[in-house]
């Protein structure tokens, strides 16, 4: 039997580090096996060109380049990692994936959709995930949260602007496959956070426990 596909969005500081390990202690307790992973990178080759894309840089990096880039990394994370691991019947649960290309290409960078579903077509073969978890929070809220962390990357240091696209087209998506998408707003505290992020996993994967 095929494994679950996973895949947990949201701008930054929304709160995904935070919440990936209340997934995961959700799948430890019902026994279930799995691979946590993340975009881009998630093996030796995709982790190179995630520090490419990441790394601050006096060079204007093209749009087109940086999109190319995150489904070469893609590419090579699927075949790798996430589509053997299915085949296994082991969930896969990775930080950001295809929607992340939207938002942050599409939305931030105003790239058309349509040349990210011809990439998406080719790379993708039509595979999706199951389940996608969007931690949505104000780019503002986010963005303070982020550099409390530290040292900003290359995407961190865009302007507000930008990440106010991000979001929309995050909600955009969810808005349009609300069967496959499920909003927790990241605003709120934690232990509400945790409690939504619990309801979420108990209703949608309630079948496979």
């Amino acid at each position: 039997m095929r494994g679950k596909f996973i895949t947990i969005e949201g701008g930054e500081g929304a709160g995904k580090s935070t919440n990936i390990p209340n997934i995961e202690l959700f799948l430890q307790k019902r026994g279930i096996d799995y691979v946590l992973t993340r975009e881009p990178g998630g093996t030796k080759m995709a982790e190179e060109i995630r520090n490419l894309l990441l790394s601050p840089r006096e060079e204007q990096v093209s749009c087109i380049t940086e999109l190319l880039l995150m489904f070469a990394a893609r590419s090579q994370h699927l075949e790798e990692v996430i589509k053997p691991a299915l085949e296994l019947g082991k969930y896969v649960l990775c930080d950001r994936f295809i929607d992340a290309t939207y938002a942050y290409q599409g939305g931030g960078r105003k790239l058309n959709f349509d040349t990210i579903r011809a990439l998406e077509g080719l790379v993708l073969s039509g595979l999706h995930p199951d389940l996608t978890i969007l931690f949505d929070i104000d780019p503002v809220i986010g963005l303070e949260r982020a550099r409390v962390r530290g040292q900003l990357d290359r995407f961190e240091r865009e302007e507000l602007d930008f990440f106010a696209r991000v979001r929309e087209a995050y909600l955009g998506i969810a808005k349009a496959d609300p069967r496959r998408c499920a909003v927790i707003d990241g605003s709120k505290h934690q232990d509400i956070v945790a409690e939504n992020l619990q309801n979420i996993l108990e209703t949608r994967l309630s079948n496979d426990t």
